[in-house]
Formats: C-alpha cells, sequence, structure tokens
C-alpha cells in the first residue's frame, strides 16, 4: 500500500481511508470510538524530535520537514503506528486513529533502521531524508510466538519503509533514478523466502505461512535489502529505512 498525502483540510488516516476532520491542531484517536488518546507518543526519528498528545489527544509538530519522513505514534495498549509524511501533509492538521492491540499481537521492533551501504544517487527515493548510517545489507530479529492463535492467520506488518529503488517504485514516480534499478527487498521467515518489497509504503502486510510458524519456540524475520542491478563491476546494496514491525494474528 502506498501511503502518501496531499492535503488541504485536516484527515483521518485509517487503514488508507481519510476522512474529513476539525480543529486546528492535529489530533491522535482510538480507531474504534474516535476519542483523542492523551499521552500518545508522537517520533520523527530522523529530526530527533518527540512531543506526545495532551489529555484529549491534540498535538502538534514543531519542527521544520524538507521531503518525506516517517512520523511514529506509540501508546500504551495500542498498535505501534507510523506513517510517511512531507511538508504538505503539515500543512493542515492531520487526525490519526490508532488500533488498540490484542493479546496475540507482538511488537517486534519499533526502532527505525538503515540497511545498505551508505552509497547512493541524490536521485533515489527519499534519499534526501537519509539520516541514520547503515548497519548493513540485512536486519534479523528472533522472537518468540507465545500467544499466537494458529487457527487465524498470521501477518507480519511494516510500518513504514522508504528509499526502496525498485524498476516497480521508479515507475509510480518514487525516485527519479533515469537509468538504473535496483532488485526489492526481500522477506524471510525461519530462512524462508515469504515476500518481495517492490514498493514504499506504509501498512505492508505479509502473510507468515502457517506451515512455518514455531509456536512457542525462537522464530526469525530477516529483511535484506536490494541490489543495484545495473551495477556488475561490485556490490551496490540499495539504501532503505524501516521502521515499526508487529506481529498481527
Amino acid at each position: 500500500m502506498i501511503f502518501t498525502v496531499f492535503q488541504v483540510n485536516a484527515a483521518t488516516f485509517q487503514g488508507g481511508v481519510a476522512e474529513q476532520g476539525r480543529g486546528n491542531s492535529s489530533r491522535i484517536v482510538d480507531k474504534q470510538t474516535g476519542e483523542g488518546v492523551g499521552g500518545a507518543k508522537i517520533t520523527l526519528p530522523k529530526q530527533n524530535y518527540t512531543t506526545k498528545t495532551d489529555s484529549s489527544g491534540f498535538f502538534e509538530l514543531d519542527t521544520h520537514i524538507d521531503g518525506t519522513s516517517i512520523m511514529s505514534v506509540q501508546k500504551e495498549n495500542y498498535k505501534p503506528f507510523s506513517m510517511t509524511i512531507n511538508d504538505k501533509t503539515l500543512n493542515a492538521p492531520i487526525v490519526v486513529g490508532i488500533e488498540k492491540s490484542n493479546a496475540s499481537d507482538l511488537s517486534l521492533d519499533a526502532n527505525m533502521y538503515h540497511l545498505g551501504d551508505d552509497s547512493y544517487s541524490d536521485m533515489s527515493a527519499n534519499a534526501g531524508e537519509f539520516r541514520m548510517q547503515a548497519i548493513g545489507p540485512f536486519y534479523t530479529k528472533r522472537f518468540t510466538l507465545k500467544n499466537l492463535n494458529l487457527s487465524k492467520p498470521a501477518y507480519l506488518v511494516i510500518g513504514s519503509i522508504i528509499g526502496i529503488d525498485t524498476a516497480m517504485a521508479r515507475s509510480m514516480g518514487q525516485n527519479k533514478i533515469p537509468n538504473a534499478f535496483a532488485s526489492p527487498p526481500e522477506v524471510y521467515f525461519n530462512g524462508n523466502k515469504i515476500s518481495e518489497i517492490q514498493l514504499n509504503g506504509d501498512g505492508q502486510k505479509i502473510k507468515l505461512p502457517s506451515s512455518l510458524i514455531r509456536k512457542n519456540q525462537v522464530n526469525e524475520i530477516t529483511i535484506k535489502t536490494g541490489r543495484n542491478l545495473m551495477q556488475t563491476a561490485y556490490v551496490d546494496y540499495d539504501d532503505i529505512e524501516f521502521m515499526n514491525l508487529i506481529i498481527e494474528n
């Protein structure tokens, strides 16, 4: 799902559906009840900026954003939420609906990570917003699934991911590289490849094959970044950033 926002009025973002909102300040609300969520933590990792909502869920982003960035929302008993925003997003208030977490949901990692080799074109998707140093070409997380209901589908949800330079991302206008493109990032579950990610965006869900799930045992998620397919003299990794990994049941 591509999640890019251009707006002139306040809007509520819930699963990609925008509804008209009111007020002069942005707000975090409960997705089910519509009531404001007080004390929610709002973070812009690249700007090193953090604020919290007031008792009615209102907040203001008193910082400058140039280009595309990721905004994270965290609140106890709610699923971590993130969305890509830009300077146009903040031209008017936004209203974000967050969802209560279930007992079987597992927040794997709420941090932001940069994969790649710190070598990328200025025309690469979101290159102007990269601030973190790359940890290498892949990320691995090990975890135990104790409360998972195996009678229901389980999904890995990537809250936000940017920087992908695939041919499909280029065709969608997500980068401006004229003569090169990268292979897509790959997602592995317990050593098995289960998905490729072709586009930048928010809330991307990847189904976990039930036959690979190890309940009450250690499981492993690995995300590998792609490679520049036009570079054959050496390995040129695609630089990407992502945050908020969740297992939903």
